[in-house]
């Protein structure tokens, strides 16, 4: 048996809201996004305006002012909960931003393709296997589609909203991993498009080439799309129905590199890839699409 050790992992699940949870979601997303985009404003006029820099305590301070105003007095509908985790968020942010390790932090647009809100222990209840979120009478209707570690519990859940509409749950949970066995095996890979990588033992992975397949069906989509009237509800249904094409090329896609992974790290003890500039590729209009599609940058 290999040595244990604890390491926290995430558990993602769908999960379908009922009407009253999926509204309460809705605004508890945009109440993220507002005080996100509200505490980003304020930082950044102290430090363009006076290079002065403000902490998540003083953001956490204007948080308590905003609610007190008849403006913002919607803020006190939605778990409190969520609202700080963004300021906490932001405040990293500036720390990467300020360590000069990421660019300086940018607005949530209104309109993303993806919406989510973290709930700390605080935040939400796990009984018996069912989870129920702050300011929700009942608990969410999860498809368990693999059970948790014996024993875990959540210390943190992130609910999101994908731009095909659908719900997710990820749960960050602590478990005791077994180290794998050792072994002296070392592999090289080689990126393709026609071979999806080569691999020095002679081995050779094809290429799926996932959203070729679907290629016909998204063209489809996009026309249906570019024929409706903007900001009408038939238009946000022809955009659900893109972002449907795109979510299923995007899911097989991840599922078949997390396997080929998986199984080269199981194998090798040593993995040699060659360092592939993938953002000046995609600047190349004839290889562009094909080297998205392959998707180097996630293998």
């Amino acid at each position: 048996m290999g040595r244990q050790v604890k390491r926290a992992f995430k558990y993602r699940y769908r999960f379908y809201p009922t009407g009253e949870q999926a509204a309460e979601l809705s605004r508890t997303f945009g109440c993220v996004r507002l005080v996100y985009n509200k505490a980003l404003e304020e930082r950044t006029r102290a430090w363009r305006g006076e290079e002065r820099r403000i902490s998540y305590a003083q953001s956490s301070a204007m948080l308590t002012e905003w609610k007190k105003t008849e403006e913002l007095a919607f803020l006190t509908e939605v778990s409190s909960v969520p609202l700080q985790q963004a300021l906490r968020h932001l405040q990293a942010a500036f720390t990467h931003f300020f360590a000069k390790r990421a660019k300086y932090p940018r607005f949530k647009a209104r309109k993303q393709s993806r919406a989510a809100a973290e709930y700390t222990r605080s935040g939400f209840a796990w009984r018996d296997g069912r989870l129920t979120l702050a300011k929700m009478p009942e608990p969410l209707d999860i498809r368990m589609s693999r059970p948790l570690p014996k024993g875990a519990e959540p210390s943190t859940v992130t609910v999101s909203r994908d731009a095909a509409g659908r719900w997710f749950v990820s749960l960050l949970c602590e478990d005791d991993v077994a180290a794998a066995p050792a072994t002296t095996a070392a592999v090289g890979i080689d990126a393709g498009i026609t071979s999806l990588v080569t691999l020095s033992t002679g081995e050779k992975v094809a290429n799926p080439k996932h959203e070729r397949r679907d290629r016909v069906r998204l063209a489809k989509a996009h026309r249906e799309l570019s024929r409706k009237r903007k900001d009408s509800a038939n238009r946000e249904k022809a955009r659900r129905r893109v972002a449907k094409v795109h979510a299923r090329v995007a899911d097989r896609r991840r599922d078949f590199l997390h396997k080929l992974n998986t199984r080269l790290v199981r194998e090798n003890q040593t993995v040699v890839i060659e360092d592939l500039t993938v953002r000046n590729l995609l600047k190349n209009a004839t290889l562009a699409r094909a080297v998205s599609d392959a998707s180097w940058a996630e293998l």
